[in-house]
């Protein structure tokens, strides 16, 4: 028998955590939505509120299943606002250190039979699930971004994730309209595996010479129809978040293949991460986009 989940923790108001709990709500939990800044919980509830107006305007929701998605989430800056949830769902930086922190303290409020998941994008769920009391209900629910829009979660087992855990999380995935690719516990699983070393390479393309930032974002939209060019892509994740996966991939499978491009490094230290601070591969304090270089 799965565990049943009826009440979802997210850590972390940002773009990630106010995705998930925007879904998990419209799809009938109750979300308590956890940050340490009240500033980032309202404008978390900012963004899911006009994400939900946009959806109500292109007729995909309705004006009641907004107020009651609204409804279902409320607010909670320390941790023990989650202590009665029966699923807790991490959604903090890509740092280690910093998951494992929370992850320590947040055993220490929750009822024992809770799940705890992360939405780590490349970390090992195995060592993560270390970090708490309860490896055996620790797993990987990786959501796409952005949240409300992209199908796919790739599911992620530790080496202790039981079979209650596993088959609870796939069934609350499938209750929020989502669809499952199962990833076995190597660094960046699936998408990422993929996604960022094709990234990393546009980078490299770049600090190479071969293209400027416009002739590799055309040659990739109009000559394998990407949607977006690798290095918009790049900017819309986070440089960070594409550095911190690609040391990770390095690191965890050793291989010179995944060296994260100097290029990246540099934007990275001088602070330019893409659209979360106005400047990157492009430059968006403008009224429109501009490329760096």
């Amino acid at each position: 028998m799965a565990a049943v989940i009826k009440k979802v923790g997210v850590i972390g108001a940002g773009q990630m955590g106010n995705g998930i709990a925007h879904v998990a709500a419209l799809a009938g939990f109750d979300v308590v939505l956890n940050d340490v800044s009240s500033d980032r919980l309202k404008s978390g509830m900012a963004t899911i509120n006009g994400n939900l107006a946009r959806q109500v305007s292109k007729k995909g929701v309705t004006e009641d299943d907004k107020a009651k998605a609204i409804a279902r989430i409320s607010l909670a800056e320390k941790l023990d606002g989650l202590a009665d949830c029966d699923l807790v769902i991490e959604t903090a930086v890509e740092k280690e250190e910093v998951k494992r922190k929370i992850f320590h303290e947040l055993c220490a409020v929750l009822k024992p039979e809770a799940i705890v998941a992360s939405d780590t994008s490349s970390i090992s769920i195995t060592r993560l699930a270390a970090a708490t009391d309860r490896p055996e209900r620790f797993i990987g629910i990786h959501f796409m971004n952005p949240v409300p829009l992209m199908e796919l979660v790739e599911l992620i087992r530790g080496i202790a994730t039981d079979d209650q855990t596993f088959e609870a999380s796939k069934e609350f995935v499938a209750k929020l309209g989502k669809q499952v690719a199962v990833s076995e516990d190597f660094p960046a699983f699936i998408v990422n595996r993929i996604l960022l070393p094709m990234i990393n390479e546009a980078i490299y393309t770049l600090y190479e010479g071969v293209g400027n930032v416009e002739a590799i974002d055309a040659a990739m939209k109009l000559g394998a129809h990407h949607p977006m060019g690798p290095l918009e892509l790049a900017d819309f994740i986070g440089l960070d978040t594409c550095l911190s996966i690609m040391q990770v991939l390095h690191e965890g499978l050793a291989d010179s293949k995944y060296r994260p491009c100097p290029l990246l490094v540099k934007y990275v230290e001088a602070g330019w991460l893409g659209r979360k601070t106005q400047r990157g591969f492009y430059d968006y304090r403008g009224a429109k986009p501009v490329p760096t270089r």
